[in-house]
């Protein structure tokens, strides 16, 4: 499950991210964006982020994931399209000489802290 390290490594990210001179500051929520070609699967992240936060300024912190689709460019034609199959031929064109514009990325948004 490597749902366990990419939680650990957010969490790090998040931890780092706190102001210094907050004193015991908790966080509300952390926002990812998450590429549906990384194999990340939402509800193990979500299962291993609890665990790793417990005793740490994320504690019951919201995790909220959006899921960002995999997106497509030919650099024959230029079209661009959203892809749902992991067939990766240009659908006007039909060449493979393609561009992944988004799809793998897991990226922090945001970091909201509580009152």
């Amino acid at each position: 499950m490597h749902e366990m390290g990419i939680a650990q490594e957010l969490v790090q990210i998040a931890l780092n991210a706190l102001p210094a001179d907050l004193k015991d500051p908790r966080v509300a929520s952390l926002n990812l964006r998450i590429g549906k070609l990384s194999s990340v699967v939402p509800h193990s992240l979500t299962f291993c982020f609890e665990i790793i936060t417990k005793d740490t300024p994320l504690e019951s912190a919201q995790l909220n994931i959006e899921m960002v689709p995999v997106r497509i460019r030919c650099n024959t034609c230029d079209r661009e399209w959203e892809a749902d199959t992991p067939v990766f031929r240009c659908p006007d064109c039909e060449k493979s000489q393609i561009e992944l514009l988004s799809g793998r990325e897991i990226d922090i948004v945001s970091l909201e802290l509580s009152e």
